[in-house]
């Protein structure tokens, strides 16, 4: 398996990216190649802080960077050497299996999906992000990559988070919700209502409309949204999750009782802050694109990246894309 990581991508690189890669390679043995794009002067600096001379390791120089103030679709015309670019061309090439990338997300989405096309029977790719229950982990699909989704986008899109649902996360049949403002068929925009149509005549595992209180109290496996609504659920729940933890934290240290109390439960709130921690996660698949590509979280993290590779390599492994092509072919060749 051959990962090409944008090394320039995210608020912290290339110094996070470098330490994430050094993670990824000393822990995964099956990872054949890791490239790492961009200023090569830079890489190298952070390479000889690890002293990582690992032979599996390649830097490719690219001089220019993607700023998270530019268009994503003029700065990969006009960036030609943009790290992001570079990256996905290594995998138009043949020359690696999947991109990783944390740097802006539009930008990423724009580069795979022109220079890679989308997957058979695919009309647009879809961010699937993962977010942790207390009884499973749900697919949010589209977290942010299609803001102006068109119902027939969306039967994609479920058929895709539950292509992913089943074979990475391991769901035998992962149940479908679509997030509205009810569970009654009748509520919700003139959108969700012809979405909710055609997922009820699909045959797929289609559970109905779910509220934003469902993603956690009753959830399922897949949650459909469209992107602009998706990526504001996720990072609410991320912004959620933060906050609460800095309460917590903030009140347990009031008083001694309260201390020591905090002392003897430590390992449960350890286990409750991993379950909700982005960097446990790594990355986000975007599905629909004709090569693996993850996005990773803006400030990901040494452990995000290294995160975020494994997801890339379960991805291959998986056969992630395949799968989905046969899934569409299978469900348009019955209508």
């Amino acid at each position: 398996m051959r990962v090409a990581l944008d090394a320039m991508g995210g608020d912290y690189a290339p110094q996070n990216c470098v330490a994430g890669s050094v993670q990824a390679l000393r822990d995964f043995s099956h990872l054949q190649k890791l490239y790492l794009v961009g200023d090569e002067t830079r890489i190298r600096e952070e390479l000889d802080k690890h002293r990582c001379a690992d032979p599996r390791l390649e830097i490719v120089h690219a001089s220019q960077v993607v700023e998270m103030s530019e268009s994503a679709v003029e700065s990969v015309r006009r960036k030609k050497d943009s790290s992001i670019t570079r990256a996905v061309d290594l995998v138009k090439n043949g020359d690696a299996d999947a991109i990783v990338s944390a740097g802006h997300t539009g930008a990423a989405v724009a580069a795979t999906t022109i220079k890679l096309r989308t997957l058979e029977g695919v009309d647009r790719p879809g961010i699937a992000a993962v977010l942790p229950t207390e009884t499973n982990l749900t697919v949010l699909m589209d977290a942010g990559a299609n803001t102006d989704a068109r119902p027939e986008h969306m039967l994609q899109y479920a058929i895709m988070g539950a292509v992913f649902s089943r074979y990475v996360l391991g769901y035998t049949n992962p149940a479908i919700g679509l997030m509205s403002i009810g569970g009654e068929d009748i509520k919700g925009s003139e959108f969700t209502k012809d979405i909710f149509k055609l997922l009820k005549a699909s045959g797929l595992n289609f559970r109905g409309n779910i509220e934003g209180h469902d993603l956690f109290q009753n959830p399922v496996e897949v949650v459909l949204s469209d992107g602009f609504t998706g990526n504001v659920v996720l990072k609410t729940c991320e912004a959620t999750a933060e906050a609460v933890i800095h309460w917590l934290k903030n009140e347990l240290k009031r008083t001694p009782v309260r201390l020591a109390g905090a002392l003897l439960a430590k390992s449960a709130f350890q286990t409750i802050k991993r379950r909700t921690n982005y960097e446990e996660y790594g990355g986000s698949p975007l599905l629909g694109v004709d090569g693996i590509c993850i996005i990773g979280h803006g400030s990901s993290s040494a452990k995000a990246i290294r995160n975020a590779i494994r997801v890339a390599m379960e991805s291959i492994q998986q056969r992630i894309n395949p799968r989905i092509v046969e899934e569409l072919a299978a469900f348009y060749a019955q209508e």
